[in-house]
């Protein structure tokens, strides 16, 4: 990075700093430490062991070495490695993609060797929302009519009947959270029965089926691969004697009817709907979608550490995580492995990652490609690195299980979802999974919603925050500027239990998150 890529931040002159000052070293045994602000090379830090002269320009969230590094060897940050020299590093280099590299090396799973129980909080502790109770026993944070595409055919005709419902004709349904479109590009040109189609109906079934929907409307066109009858058939839609409605465009005689027979069957449910009120929960309910997106050099420093300090809370509160992003752990995949609750769940995390080794290689794309243009100019150079910082979303508590994309998750405490690393994609799986909450970290800026489910943003640091306080619901960069990290992590759970109780998240008061909605497509088009 040249001084030309530097945006909104300022480099002041070469000067003599303290080094804690300038930059911070998160583990004994790193070779790198990350700058606090943007440092202009001829700077010189001042340690205790020796001063440390900058050879180049290192912008904040960026690498500077601390010490000589061979090529070839291994470089550590977090006191883990995230990669390895492909040249000759000297005191005071920058470090990044012109001088570190991936390749293979082995990683202890160790599995289970560092699960340690989970100390409870007493049931006079226990944190409260006000969430919507339906009658499985479920716990909703929304309370949505989900419109549900069966094929991209009918995409456009869900969303003209969810967006007939405005807030002004939502007026006299004040328990209603709105009537969104759940449309994608899928449901035709697949194998029946294959994976692609698996996963449609999976994840439009978990949609069905989730907590923050407290009625649906499904639209086909007619002719498609994924049949809704086949749907509603193979997810068991129907039972308990009640049967969903449907429409198909071909049937009702095209979209202009199908639009007003849609209106028609929604305005019918609304009162129904309209039935179920906010009520006090125990935050056991609370099922949260862990997602970062736009990461940068100090993701793996404030926001997710942050975000893993409440996740260790809401798991002694009963509640449930769901971590996701396959590709985005890899290189720190033995850091679950090791609090994998047995040998099973831990090998089974494992296959995951070895799928998506044979999946990249067969595409021929590296997964090292991950990290996009946005990640390394924030300071992120390799995938080792960003998965690494990724993984600390998930706090320190026992990996409790391990799912499909899309799969019912049934465990309590910390589990993984294995999806793409693509947020849309990774979300719709997570939420299709029961999740009724998203938190979210960013770095660069995401701009991320999610509808039926509140997405809240945690940014890693404040010029960001103050850049794009109308998207960013916590500043986690306050710990940077010395605000305890325990004190961010306390207005993270008092935000979280606010967006779970019903006030709007920034993008959800931005009207964000129908376009989200993504379905994984393995690529078997037809």
């Amino acid at each position: 990075m040249t001084a030309s890529n530097v945006h909104w931040l300022e480099t002041p002159p070469p000067g003599v700093i303290p080094f804690e000052q300038a930059a911070l070293q998160l583990h004994p045994d790193d070779d790198v430490a990350i700058a606090k602000s943007n440092l202009p090379a001829g700077t010189q830090l001042q340690r205790a062991s020796a001063d440390l002269t900058l050879r180049q320009l290192v912008v904040s969230g960026h690498k500077v070495a601390l010490r000589s590094i061979s090529a070839g060897e291994a470089v550590h940050r977090y006191g883990q490695i995230i990669g390895f020299a492909t040249a000759a590093i000297a005191p005071g280099d920058h470090v990044h993609g012109h001088n570190l590299g991936v390749q293979d090396f082995a990683r202890d799973y160790a599995f289970g060797s560092a699960a340690q129980p989970v100390a409870v909080v007493p049931e006079a502790d226990l944190l409260t929302f006000h969430g919507y109770r339906r009658a499985s026993g479920r716990v909703g944070t929304r309370n949505y009519i989900g419109i549900i595409a069966s094929v991209n055919c009918s995409a456009h005709t869900v969303r003209e009947i969810a967006h007939h419902f405005t807030p002004e004709r939502l007026a006299a349904y004040p328990n209603v959270d709105g009537v969104t479109a759940l449309a994608h590009h899928a449901g035709c040109a697949v194998q029946v029965g294959g994976a692609d189609y698996r996963i449609l109906q999976r994840t439009l079934a978990g949609m069905a089926n989730h907590p923050n929907i407290g009625a649906y409307l499904i639209v086909g066109l007619g002719c498609e691969s994924n049949q809704i009858s086949d749907l509603i058939a193979n997810y068991r839609l129907a039972d308990g004697g009640y049967r969903p409605p449907t429409l198909t465009i071909q049937d009702e005689g095209g979209i202009r009817r199908t639009v007003q027979a849609g209106i028609t069957a929604v305005e019918e449910l609304l009162p129904l709907v309209n039935q179920c009120q906010r009520t006090p929960q125990p935050i056991s309910e609370l099922m949260i979608a862990l997602q970062c997106g736009g990461s940068d050099g100090w993701s793996g420093v404030t926001a997710n550490p942050v975000l893993g300090m409440v996740s260790d809370e809401i798991v002694r509160q009963g509640g449930t995580l769901v971590l996701a992003e396959t590709p985005e752990i890899y290189g720190a995949e033995h850091l679950l492995t090791s609090r994998a609750i047995s040998p099973a769940i831990g090998q089974k995390l494992v296959e995951k990652v070895r799928w998506w080794e044979q999946h990249t290689a067969r595409l021929g794309i590296e997964i090292d490609n991950n990290p996009s243009i946005g990640n390394k100019a924030g300071g992120l150079t390799t995938i080792y690195e960003k998965s690494l910082g990724a993984v600390a979303k998930g706090g320190t508590t026992p990996l409790m299980d391990v799912y499909d994309y899309a799969a019912p998750v049934t465990a309590r405490g910390l589990t993984f979802m294995d999806t793409p690393g693509y947020d849309p994609v990774s979300v719709t799986g997570q939420v299709a999974g029961g999740c009724n909450l998203v938190v979210f970290t960013t770095g660069r800026g995401s701009v991320f919603g999610f509808k039926p489910a509140p997405s809240i943003k945690v940014v890693t640091n404040t010029a960001t925050f103050e850049r794009m306080q109308d998207d960013m619901d916590v500043n986690a960069g306050q710990i940077l500027d010395g605000v305890p990290a325990k004190v961010v992590a306390q207005e993270l759970m008092n935000r979280v239990l606010a967006v779970a109780s019903g006030e709007p998240s920034k993008s959800e008061a931005q009207g964000v998150g129908e376009a989200e909605f993504n379905p994984w497509n393995l690529g078997g088009m037809l």
